[in-house]
């Protein structure tokens, strides 16, 4: 289903719920690649949503139940990097990349104790499992 009309705007109503609740730039990221990655993978539909979020991660960090710009404009992990036939594992929109200052700040945002003891690998697990509960709960 294309998430973009002949015209170009975004069709919310097709989006995925942490996208309704994150910014234009986000929306329209997400919405190009996924309608340019289905004409490019006809009926692939798992295809078409991991290239439209690897876009998606080079600009924009989940935060929560949304999506946030980044900082820096990059990959976000190294599935997000990767080609084709990339197979890893994913941090669900967290910025791996991304400082220990600057996880530790979003683990702050989303209240999670005992961050300041964390690794940087475990801010970026406590920050996928915050990341996930806000989710389910903003769908309920």
């Amino acid at each position: 289903m294309p998430k973009t009309t002949k015209s170009g705007k975004v069709k919310e109503s097709e989006l995925p719920s942490t996208l309704k609740r994150s910014d234009t730039l986000a929306q329209e990221t997400y919405a190009k690649a996924h309608d340019s990655a289905a004409e490019e993978y006809d009926g692939d539909d798992e295809r078409t949503n991991r290239v439209a979020y690897s876009a998606l991660k080079h600009t924009h960090e989940k935060v929560g139940d949304h999506w946030e710009p980044k900082d820096e404009n990059g990959p976000s992990d190294p599935q997000a990097k990767g080609g084709k036939n990339t197979s890893r594992d994913t941090a669900g929109g967290v910025d791996q990349n991304a400082s220990k200052e600057h996880l530790y700040e979003l683990a702050k945002k989303l209240d999670i104790s005992r961050r300041s003891d964390m690794t940087k690998s475990e801010l970026i697990k406590a920050l996928q499992k915050a990341n996930d509960k806000k989710t389910a709960e903003a769908r309920e």
